[in-house]
């Protein structure tokens, strides 16, 4: 698939990644010297970019990451009151696949059990930072699941699989939207925050956080066996919400809104991050079969306009993806369109990236 100046996704993909690689070395990626997501979500998907194209170079980069923060015994350093410090953890498993070094799964192991100190709700959700005590957001079942689902399969741990799958049923039961089959950023039980609803759900459907909740949805289908019963109850989940989605793509651009289902508000404005994560999650269900392929069409020009709409390349920048919301708590609408919007964050590149290989593999 060539898009503008005749580059396809995987042309895209490496310029994103090798523009950021010229700017940062490893352990620079903001916020420096930190085991974060903001840094998980880029490097995971160089990873599927290596893993596409053989190149050891990518590779290379993430394990020059992970080898600055993990020491000979396996320790490193990471916030231990929040579910964010668990996703880079994910790019712990192909690195081990890859090395054997068993420092590695050390350091998974220490993410792993960081699961036994989390607080939680009354029904076992875990709360998403102490901070935002009594608060689940969709954005935690990103940050943990996945690499709980992974560890647990690894090391036959099945009540930590039912674990994740609870945090998954309780978000649909208290943030979905039955009117528009979106789903709200989060709830509070306790409904003591100041955004919370006579609900305790979110106002407001922000369009990343519903991102991660979509990607979520296809690693649990990808991490699960096919026979296993969770697959029969999570495919019409993620079938429904991938037409709700689409049913909210603004009809000139091909793109999403900040807070999705308002695109008619003038103030409201198009956001790069959530529209990659969900031309990611639509392209790969449809890659793995999990939906049909009635959106391969209209989900190849959303990526192109993309890349013609928030993609800019120049000789001294290389690869720039603007309109990037940054790092957002729960609000109020005027809070979601008050946002920062910034470029070459990681949160946009990573869902580009991810967006890229899957576009790729349904382009072929």
């Amino acid at each position: 698939m060539l898009l503008k100046q005749n580059k396809s996704a995987i042309d895209w993909a490496e310029l994103a990644c090798q523009s950021l690689m010229k700017t940062y070395e490893p352990n620079e990626l903001p916020p420096r010297q930190r085991w974060h997501y903001h840094q998980g979500v880029f490097l995971w998907s160089m990873l599927d970019l290596w893993q596409v194209t053989g190149k050891q170079s990518y590779f290379n980069y993430v394990k020059g990451y992970a080898d600055g923060l993990i020491d000979q015994s396996g320790n490193l350093l990471f916030a231990r009151g929040e579910l964010d410090a668990i996703q880079a953890g994910l790019i712990l498993y192909p690195l081990f696949d890859e090395t054997g070094d068993h420092r590695y799964l050390l350091a998974a192991s220490k993410l792993r059990h960081l699961y036994h100190t989390l607080n939680k709700t009354k029904e076992g959700g875990y709360w998403h930072k102490d901070k935002y005590p009594y608060q689940m957001w969709l954005d935690g079942l990103y940050m943990a699941g996945p690499f709980m689902v992974e560890f647990a399969q690894r090391f036959n741990e099945p009540d930590l699989i039912k674990d994740v799958l609870l945090q998954e049923r309780l978000m649909r039961k208290y943030t979905k939207d039955n009117q528009s089959g979106l789903y709200f950023h989060g709830y509070d039980e306790s409904k003591a925050a100041p955004w919370s609803m006579e609900a305790g759900h979110a106002p407001e459907i922000w369009g990343r956080a519903l991102g991660w909740y979509v990607m979520v949805l296809t690693l649990f289908l990808d991490l699960l066996p096919e026979d296993n019963e969770v697959q029969a109850e999570l495919r019409p989940v993620l079938s429904e919400l991938i037409d709700a989605i689409m049913s909210y793509r603004d009809v000139e651009t091909n793109l999403w809104y900040q807070v999705i289902d308002k695109g008619s508000d003038p103030n409201n404005w198009l956001e790069s991050s959530c529209s990659a994560l969900f031309i990611h999650a639509i392209a790969k269900s449809i890659n793995r079969n999990y939906i049909d392929a009635t959106y391969k069409a209209p989900i190849l020009a959303s990526y192109a306009s993309l890349t013609d709409k928030f993609v800019k390349t120049s000789t001294e920048q290389g690869f720039t993806l603007e309109g990037i919301c940054i790092g957002t708590s729960i609000g109020d609408y005027d809070f979601y369109l008050n946002r920062e919007t910034c470029a070459n964050d990681l949160h946009g590149v990573g869902a580009f990236v991810l967006a890229s290989t899957e576009i790729a593999k349904l382009a072929e």
